[in-house]
């Protein structure tokens, strides 16, 4: 089983940047495609952006278009999140998940397509 971590959240002012990774181990992480999701205070958790074991489809949510792009790392196994243009709506935990694939090709936005997720990190944005 894939166990997965998730690092690289903090504070940022709005307009600011933030990139976080999620270290995947114990699995093949080449077989997983992978997801990020948030949750806000009071909310509940939401598709933020998806990406295929290939990397070659991503897939991110209307809200984040534009601002935020998933990639992935095989050789690192990790899935980075880049966020740019941060606004204070963006505050949220964000989660790591990972779904083993035999297509390539798929992307999974929803969250009950998922099976392994990760602790969360917390983004601030302040105004």
């Amino acid at each position: 089983q894939v166990q997965l971590v998730e690092s690289g959240g903090g504070l940022v002012q709005a307009g600011g940047s933030l990139r976080l990774s999620c270290a995947a181990s114990g699995g093949t992480f080449s077989r997983y495609a992978m997801g990020w999701f948030r949750q806000a205070p009071g909310k509940e958790r939401e598709f933020v952006a998806a990406i295929s074991r290939s990397g070659g489809i991503k897939y991110h949510a209307d809200s984040v278009k534009g601002r935020f792009t998933i990639s992935r790392d095989i050789a690192k196994n990790t899935v980075y999140l880049e966020m740019n243009s941060l606004k204070p709506e963006d505050t949220a935990v964000y989660y790591c998940a990972a779904e083993p694939v035999a297509n390539s090709m798929l992307v999974y936005r929803r969250q009950d397509q998922y099976d392994y997720w990760g602790q969360g990190t917390q983004v601030t944005v302040s105004s």
